[in-house]
Protein backbone atom coordinates (compact mmCIF):
# COMPACT_ATOMS: atom_id res chain seq x y z
CA UNK A 1 0.00 0.00 0.00
CA UNK A 2 1.36 3.48 -0.77
CA UNK A 3 2.12 5.72 2.19
CA UNK A 4 0.80 9.19 2.82
CA UNK A 5 3.80 10.88 1.20
CA UNK A 6 3.20 8.85 -1.96
CA UNK A 7 -0.52 9.67 -2.11
CA UNK A 8 0.20 13.35 -1.41
CA UNK A 9 2.76 13.47 -4.22
CA UNK A 10 0.33 11.84 -6.66
CA UNK A 11 -2.40 14.34 -5.73
CA UNK A 12 -0.04 17.33 -5.85
CA UNK A 13 1.34 16.42 -9.26
CA UNK A 14 -2.14 15.74 -10.66
CA UNK A 15 -3.46 19.11 -9.50
CA UNK A 16 -0.35 20.89 -10.78
CA UNK A 17 -1.12 19.49 -14.22
CA UNK A 18 -4.84 20.28 -14.01
CA UNK A 19 -4.55 23.71 -12.36
CA UNK A 20 -5.37 26.02 -15.32
CA UNK A 21 -8.37 23.95 -16.42
CA UNK A 22 -9.56 23.55 -12.83
CA UNK A 23 -9.39 27.30 -12.22
CA UNK A 24 -11.45 28.02 -15.34
CA UNK A 25 -14.03 25.40 -14.43
CA UNK A 26 -14.56 26.37 -10.78
CA UNK A 27 -13.78 30.11 -10.66
CA UNK A 28 -17.49 31.03 -10.65
CA UNK A 29 -18.84 27.85 -9.04
CA UNK A 30 -20.25 29.59 -5.96
CA UNK A 31 -22.46 31.79 -8.14
CA UNK A 32 -24.74 28.85 -8.92
CA UNK A 33 -24.46 27.16 -5.49
CA UNK A 34 -26.77 28.98 -3.04
CA UNK A 35 -26.56 26.24 -0.41
CA UNK A 36 -22.76 26.36 -0.48
CA UNK A 37 -22.84 30.13 -0.09
CA UNK A 38 -25.31 29.81 2.78
CA UNK A 39 -23.10 27.36 4.65
CA UNK A 40 -20.04 29.53 4.12
CA UNK A 41 -22.08 32.41 5.53
CA UNK A 42 -23.01 30.36 8.60
CA UNK A 43 -19.34 29.49 9.08
CA UNK A 44 -18.28 33.14 8.80
CA UNK A 45 -20.97 34.26 11.24
CA UNK A 46 -19.97 31.56 13.74
CA UNK A 47 -16.33 32.65 13.57
CA UNK A 48 -17.20 36.33 14.00
CA UNK A 49 -19.62 35.57 16.84
CA UNK A 50 -16.72 34.03 18.74
CA UNK A 51 -14.83 37.31 18.44
CA UNK A 52 -12.36 36.09 15.80
CA UNK A 53 -11.62 36.62 12.12
CA UNK A 54 -8.46 34.70 11.21
CA UNK A 55 -9.26 31.64 9.11
CA UNK A 56 -7.33 29.27 6.87
CA UNK A 57 -8.75 27.87 3.64
CA UNK A 58 -6.92 24.53 3.52
CA UNK A 59 -6.84 23.07 0.04
CA UNK A 60 -7.64 26.50 -1.35
CA UNK A 61 -7.04 25.63 -5.00
CA UNK A 62 -7.14 28.75 -7.21
CA UNK A 63 -8.30 30.93 -4.31
CA UNK A 64 -11.87 31.85 -5.26
CA UNK A 65 -13.38 30.57 -2.00
CA UNK A 66 -10.63 32.25 0.07
CA UNK A 67 -11.62 35.53 -1.59
CA UNK A 68 -15.29 34.81 -0.83
CA UNK A 69 -14.44 34.34 2.86
CA UNK A 70 -12.57 37.65 2.86
CA UNK A 71 -15.70 39.24 1.43
CA UNK A 72 -17.68 37.85 4.37
CA UNK A 73 -15.56 39.87 6.79
CA UNK A 74 -12.93 37.28 7.67
CA UNK A 75 -9.15 37.59 7.57
CA UNK A 76 -8.69 34.62 5.26
CA UNK A 77 -5.57 33.06 3.82
CA UNK A 78 -5.11 29.97 1.66
CA UNK A 79 -2.88 26.89 1.79
CA UNK A 80 -2.61 24.22 -0.91
CA UNK A 81 -0.28 21.31 -1.64
CA UNK A 82 -0.12 22.27 -5.33
CA UNK A 83 2.39 25.01 -6.18
CA UNK A 84 0.60 25.59 -9.50
CA UNK A 85 -2.70 26.20 -7.70
CA UNK A 86 -1.04 28.60 -5.27
CA UNK A 87 0.55 30.52 -8.14
CA UNK A 88 -2.83 30.93 -9.85
CA UNK A 89 -4.41 32.08 -6.57
CA UNK A 90 -1.67 34.66 -6.04
CA UNK A 91 -2.16 35.99 -9.56
CA UNK A 92 -5.95 36.18 -9.26
CA UNK A 93 -6.06 37.67 -5.74
CA UNK A 94 -2.81 39.57 -5.12
CA UNK A 95 -4.21 41.21 -2.00
CA UNK A 96 -4.56 37.87 -0.17
CA UNK A 97 -1.98 35.50 1.28
CA UNK A 98 -1.46 32.05 -0.22
CA UNK A 99 1.19 29.45 0.45
CA UNK A 100 2.22 25.88 -0.32
CA UNK A 101 1.73 23.44 2.55
CA UNK A 102 0.45 20.09 3.76
CA UNK A 103 -2.52 19.54 6.07
CA UNK A 104 -0.48 16.91 7.95
CA UNK A 105 2.13 19.47 9.06
CA UNK A 106 0.77 23.01 8.92
CA UNK A 107 3.23 25.84 9.46
CA UNK A 108 0.69 27.54 11.73
CA UNK A 109 1.10 28.17 15.47
CA UNK A 110 -0.91 26.22 18.03
CA UNK A 111 -4.33 27.73 18.74
CA UNK A 112 -3.81 30.66 16.37
CA UNK A 113 -6.82 30.19 14.06
CA UNK A 114 -10.43 31.16 14.65
CA UNK A 115 -11.63 29.00 11.79
CA UNK A 116 -10.64 26.39 9.21
CA UNK A 117 -12.34 25.72 5.91
CA UNK A 118 -11.60 22.30 4.44
CA UNK A 119 -13.77 22.25 1.34
CA UNK A 120 -13.38 18.90 -0.43
CA UNK A 121 -9.67 19.03 0.48
CA UNK A 122 -9.60 15.73 2.42
CA UNK A 123 -11.27 13.61 -0.25
CA UNK A 124 -7.91 12.47 -1.64
CA UNK A 125 -6.61 11.44 1.79
CA UNK A 126 -6.52 7.67 2.39
CA UNK A 127 -8.85 6.88 5.31
CA UNK A 128 -6.01 5.69 7.54
CA UNK A 129 -4.29 9.07 7.13
CA UNK A 130 -7.25 11.28 8.06
CA UNK A 131 -6.92 11.06 11.90
CA UNK A 132 -3.55 12.89 11.89
CA UNK A 133 -5.09 15.64 9.77
CA UNK A 134 -8.02 15.99 12.20
CA UNK A 135 -5.52 16.30 15.05
CA UNK A 136 -3.64 18.97 13.10
CA UNK A 137 -6.89 20.89 12.57
CA UNK A 138 -7.53 20.77 16.31
CA UNK A 139 -3.97 21.83 17.13
CA UNK A 140 -4.09 25.07 15.14
CA UNK A 141 -7.65 26.04 16.12
CA UNK A 142 -8.18 28.25 19.15
CA UNK A 143 -10.63 27.17 21.81
CA UNK A 144 -14.11 27.93 20.46
CA UNK A 145 -12.83 27.94 16.88
CA UNK A 146 -14.82 26.38 14.05
CA UNK A 147 -14.11 23.91 11.27
CA UNK A 148 -16.28 23.68 8.17
CA UNK A 149 -15.48 20.53 6.22
CA UNK A 150 -17.05 19.53 2.91
CA UNK A 151 -17.03 16.06 1.38
CA UNK A 152 -19.06 13.56 -0.63
CA UNK A 153 -21.05 11.01 1.37
CA UNK A 154 -20.83 7.24 1.05
CA UNK A 155 -24.09 5.39 0.40
CA UNK A 156 -24.80 3.88 3.83
CA UNK A 157 -23.43 3.32 7.31
CA UNK A 158 -22.06 -0.10 6.39
CA UNK A 159 -19.63 1.65 3.99
CA UNK A 160 -17.88 4.30 6.11
CA UNK A 161 -15.55 5.05 3.20
CA UNK A 162 -15.83 4.37 -0.51
CA UNK A 163 -13.38 4.98 -3.34
CA UNK A 164 -14.74 6.90 -6.33
CA UNK A 165 -13.49 7.83 -9.78
CA UNK A 166 -12.41 11.42 -9.30
CA UNK A 167 -11.17 13.02 -12.52
CA UNK A 168 -7.87 14.24 -11.02
CA UNK A 169 -6.67 11.76 -8.37
CA UNK A 170 -7.92 8.77 -6.32
CA UNK A 171 -10.64 9.95 -3.93
CA UNK A 172 -12.87 8.77 -1.09
CA UNK A 173 -16.41 9.31 0.12
CA UNK A 174 -17.27 9.24 3.84
CA UNK A 175 -20.34 8.25 5.82
CA UNK A 176 -21.12 11.54 7.65
CA UNK A 177 -21.56 10.03 11.13
CA UNK A 178 -18.24 8.21 10.75
CA UNK A 179 -16.37 11.39 9.85
CA UNK A 180 -18.14 13.30 12.63
CA UNK A 181 -17.01 10.67 15.16
CA UNK A 182 -13.44 10.86 13.85
CA UNK A 183 -13.41 14.63 14.35
CA UNK A 184 -14.82 14.21 17.85
CA UNK A 185 -11.85 12.06 18.88
CA UNK A 186 -9.67 15.10 18.09
CA UNK A 187 -11.78 17.49 20.18
CA UNK A 188 -13.94 18.84 17.35
CA UNK A 189 -17.65 18.45 18.10
CA UNK A 190 -20.25 18.64 15.36
CA UNK A 191 -22.50 21.69 15.63
CA UNK A 192 -24.48 21.40 12.39
CA UNK A 193 -24.52 19.73 9.01
CA UNK A 194 -26.06 20.39 5.63
CA UNK A 195 -26.69 17.49 3.25
CA UNK A 196 -27.43 18.27 -0.40
CA UNK A 197 -29.12 15.61 -2.46
CA UNK A 198 -27.73 15.22 -5.99
CA UNK A 199 -29.59 16.83 -8.85
CA UNK A 200 -30.81 14.55 -11.66
CA UNK A 201 -28.34 16.29 -13.97
CA UNK A 202 -25.31 15.74 -11.70
CA UNK A 203 -22.72 13.42 -13.22
CA UNK A 204 -22.17 11.73 -9.87
CA UNK A 205 -25.24 10.86 -7.83
CA UNK A 206 -23.53 11.50 -4.48
CA UNK A 207 -24.87 13.41 -1.51
CA UNK A 208 -22.70 16.40 -0.63
CA UNK A 209 -22.11 17.18 3.05
CA UNK A 210 -21.02 20.37 4.79
CA UNK A 211 -20.23 19.63 8.43
CA UNK A 212 -19.62 22.43 10.94
CA UNK A 213 -17.65 21.47 14.06
CA UNK A 214 -16.42 23.44 17.06
CA UNK A 215 -13.36 23.03 19.24
CA UNK A 216 -14.20 23.10 22.95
Amino acid sequence: MPGHDDSLAVTRDAYDAAAPAYARLFRDSLRDSPLDRAMLGVFAEAVRAGGGRRVADLGCGPGHVTAHLEGLGLAAFGVDASPAMVELAQQAYPGLQFGVGSMTALEIADGSLDGILSRWSVIHTPPSELPPIAREFSRVLASGGHLLIGFSASDDASCPTQVFDHAVAPAYRWWPDHLSALLRTSGLTEAARLVREPLPTDRRQFKEVHLLARKA
